[in-house]
């Protein structure tokens, strides 16, 4: 059995990288006053673009709420245990599900335009958009967590309210909600344990 240091020896990031990105990244739950910048937004998105989706597709989108009267249309839409960290945090973003995504391919997939056409059906998009973008979720959050900003991805929310009340004139379909910027009071609860190697990895 490898020992943590030859674990954190066996990766290319140097440990205090990994840190950041993993074993001392958490789920914040309070946030400070400090604003999330614009530049800090665009940081992220040009970090996390790079990452892999089927057929480069990219169907992840972004609706990034700032304000005060911004985040007043969705917080009626959050499970309530949700709302007051939402309404404190800095920064919101819904990130959804494109699922005309297939519209960009002659952009993102040039060598094979073609391929557009695969994705006439719209309900085969929705669980391929669907997919992909849940991909990018993950990049996503450990991309705030490489800008040095904490995440607090959200699940309890009422999708089709906020489809209703955001994206009514565009066919994005919201997955997750996610608070952004620096921790505030008590923002962690206690770490819960992971499951090991053996309970998760097979190997034929």
């Amino acid at each position: 059995m490898t020992t943590f240091a030859e674990q954190t020896e066996a990766l290319q990031l140097p440990a205090d990288v990994q840190n950041l990105l993993f074993r001392e990244a958490r789920t914040a739950n309070s946030f400070s006053s400090e604003p999330v910048t614009e530049e800090q937004v665009r940081a992220i998105y040009d970090l996390v673009k790079w990452a892999p989706t089927s057929m480069n597709t990219q169907p992840l989108r972004a609706l990034v709420l700032r304000t005060a009267e911004a985040k007043a249309r969705l917080l009626p839409h959050l499970a309530p245990g949700n709302r007051d960290k939402t309404e404190a945090a800095p920064l919101t973003v819904v990130l959804a599900a494109d699922v005309d995504f297939h519209e960009n391919i002659p952009q993102v997939f040039p060598h094979n335009p073609g391929v557009k056409d695969n994705f006439s059906d719209e309900q085969g998009r929705v669980e391929f958009s669907k997919l992909n973008s849940l991909l990018q979720v993950g990049y996503f959050i450990i991309g705030v967590r490489a800008a040095g900003l904490a995440a607090g991805p959200m699940t309890g929310f009422d999708a089709q309210g906020v489809d209703d009340e955001f994206f009514a004139d565009k066919k994005w379909r919201s997955l997750v909600v996610v608070n952004v910027g620096k921790p505030g009071e008590n923002p962690w609860f206690d770490r819960l344990p992971r499951l090991d190697f053996d309970q998760v990895v097979e190997t034929l």
